[in-house]
């Protein structure tokens, strides 16, 4: 499909500058872009690549400003990245394949409804009293255990688990390999040192609009619900643990694990590898940088990086120190060679020193 950046313009509110005729046909990073090939600039550390990219069209702030000649048209928006987004979705909507019936093998219980807009694909398993929403497409080899409900428009991707009784929201994405529901991290110490399971009785709730990247778990509640709430948005190899809440819009990158009954507030930003105590409570709005430990509670609209975490401004200014401890050693030394130095010559000139 072709379109010339006057048409996209229009599309998304934008001014051009430049080339209207300009003609787009395909996606592509600022640095690899070609001609025909749209692209954005968002991130400040890319706009060097603006003077050279091959793109015949980019989608910048409307507030940017050339340092330099440009061979390349420029769409004005107000936040390129969403518009992006946005367009990219358009694409996908119109491209990807629309799934729909049953495929065989697979294994339905008895008095379980698919809807005629839904998909299921071969070698899936879709337990006893397992309710369907509409135009839910579940891909190959995906369980379903008995009981567990899934709203309208969920995607499921190939194998994927939810175990009984958890509940999947309206428009939620689950990634391939991805675990909902399995027992919580649960055991009693004996007296004799082995260890009594503790079951697990609880569910998993994915409220509406959630998206889990692929080979997350997320355990089930002990008792009541581990629960993630709209719009929350989790990356792969995540784990979050049993009666854990995650609070609306929150979103986390790959590895973060959340230890059992911690809740997280809302419009949260986790940052890769960060951890979380148990029993703590987290809340809304801060910003937690990767590689973070959070071992305590936290309030509102904090900035943390560190292990245990701190403020990202203090954390910045210790790890400057931290790189000159060598130099700042070698100075201690050496201070301290002349103090002796001083000390020795002292007694040497005064004996009743």
């Amino acid at each position: 499909m072709e379109i010339t950046a006057a048409q996209l313009a229009a599309m998304v509110n934008g001014t051009v500058q430049g080339d209207g005729n300009a003609v787009i046909n395909n996606y592509a990073k600022i640095e690899e872009a070609t001609r025909g090939s749209l692209t954005f600039l968002a991130n400040p550390k890319y706009t060097h690549y603006i003077y050279t990219t091959q793109a015949s069209v980019v989608l910048v702030r409307t507030d940017f400003v050339p340092e330099h000649e440009l061979s390349t048209t420029l769409i004005m928006v107000d936040d390129p990245y969403a518009t992006l987004a946005h367009l990219l979705n358009m694409v996908n909507a119109q491209s990807a394949p629309q799934k729909r019936g049953v495929e065989q093998p697979a294994f339905i219980a008895d008095g379980v409804i698919v809807p005629d807009d839904a998909y299921v694909g071969a070698f899936a398993y879709i337990g006893k009293g397992v309710t369907i929403g509409h135009n839910v497409k579940i891909y190959p080899q995906v369980y379903l255990g008995d009981d567990v409900t899934l709203g309208d428009d969920v995607t499921l991707y190939p194998g994927v688990k939810i175990y009984h009784g958890c509940k999947i929201g309206n428009r939620c994405t689950v990634h391939s390999g991805t675990v909902i529901g399995g027992d919580g991290f649960g055991f009693a110490p004996r007296p004799d040192g082995t260890f009594e399971k503790i079951s697990q009785i609880g569910i998993v709730i994915l409220e509406d609009d959630v998206e889990i990247g692929s080979n997350t778990s997320i355990d089930r509640a002990t008792m009541g619900a581990t629960v993630i709430r709209k719009g929350v948005k989790l990356d792969n190899l995540i784990q979050v643990a049993h009666n854990v809440e995650i609070g609306e819009n929150t979103v986390m990158a790959a590895q973060v694990g959340i230890a059992g009954s911690t809740k997280i507030g809302k419009n949260n930003m986790v940052g890769g590898q960060v951890g979380f105590a148990g029993h703590i409570t987290v809340g809304d709005n801060n910003g937690i940088g990767a590689q973070t430990g959070v071992p305590n509670s936290v309030g509102d609209g904090r900035k943390l990086l560190g292990s245990p975490a701190i403020n990202a401004m203090d954390f910045a200014r210790q790890n400057v120190y931290f790189k000159r401890l060598g130099e700042m050693y070698d100075d201690l030394r050496q201070i301290k060679k002349d103090l002796e130095a001083l000390k020795n010559g002292d007694k040497m000139n005064n004996p009743d020193f």
